[in-house]
C-alpha cells in the first residue's frame, strides 16, 4: 500500500513539473515573440522619421559635381551666381560666371548631369579688366552641404517646402537665397551665410 502511494506522488510530481516547463517554454516564446513585434515596430517607426525629417529637394547631381562641371567647361573664370531653373518641368542648375572680359552662362540638369551652355556675353566697359570679377565672384570655400542649409531654412520656418534658392554675393559675403511656401500664398525667404550657416535676414510675405 505504501508503495503505491509513494509511486503515485512521484507520477503527480513529475506531471506538475512538466506542467510548469511547458508554460515557461510558452512564455519565452512569447516575450520573444512580442520583443520581436516591438523591435518591428521601432524600425518602421525609424524609417518612417528619417524619412519625414530628410532635406528636400534631392538632386541626383550633387551641387559639388555642378560646379566642377561648370570649371571644367571654363577653367579661367570665377562664379557669381548660382540658382535653380524650373522651366519646362525640369531641375537645372544654372550657373553664371565671368573673367575680365565675358560673362558666361552654364545650365546643368539636376538628374542626367546633361549640359547646355546658356550664353557668352562681352562685359560693360566699366566692367572689364577684373572689375565685375573682383566685386562679385562667389566665396566657394568652405561651403555648408547643401542639406544642411535646407534643413536650417526649414527648421527656421517651421513648416513648408522650398520653392526656390539661389546662392549670390554681397558685401564680400556669400549666402543663400531660399524661398519656402509655408502656404497658398505665404512665402518666406531666408538669407543664409553660406559658411557659417547664420541665418542674416528673414523677409515674410
Amino acid at each position: 500500500m505504501k508503495k503505491i502511494i509513494l509511486l503515485s506522488s512521484v507520477v503527480l510530481s513529475l506531471g506538475v513539473f512538466a506542467g510548469c516547463s511547458s508554460q515557461n517554454l510558452d512564455s519565452g516564446k512569447t516575450t520573444k515573440s512580442s520583443s520581436s513585434q516591438v523591435s518591428a515596430s521601432s524600425n518602421a517607426v525609424s524609417s518612417s522619421t528619417s524619412e519625414s525629417s530628410a532635406s528636400e529637394p534631392v538632386y541626383k547631381v550633387s551641387l559639388s559635381d555642378a560646379i566642377e562641371t561648370y570649371k571644367e567647361t571654363y577653367p579661367n573664370t570665377d562664379i557669381i551666381s548660382i540658382s535653380l531653373d524650373t522651366s519646362f518641368g525640369q531641375t537645372i542648375y544654372d550657373i553664371e560666371g565671368i573673367d575680365d572680359n565675358k560673362e558666361y552662362s552654364l545650365k546643368i540638369n539636376t538628374d542626367t548631369k546633361e549640359i547646355k551652355k546658356e550664353r557668352e556675353e562681352n562685359l560693360d566697359r566699366d566692367e572689364k579688366d577684373g572689375v565685375k570679377r573682383k566685386e562679385n565672384k562667389l566665396d566657394l570655400t568652405n561651403l555648408i552641404d547643401m542639406n544642411e542649409i535646407f534643413d536650417i531654412a526649414l527648421k527656421e520656418a517651421g513648416s513648408g517646402k522650398i520653392d526656390d534658392w539661389e546662392i549670390k554675393e554681397d558685401m564680400g559675403v556669400t549666402y543663400w537665397d531660399i524661398s519656402i511656401k509655408t502656404g497658398l500664398t505665404k512665402e518666406i525667404e531666408y538669407k543664409i551665410n553660406a559658411q557659417t550657416g547664420e541665418i542674416v535676414e528673414t523677409d515674410a510675405d
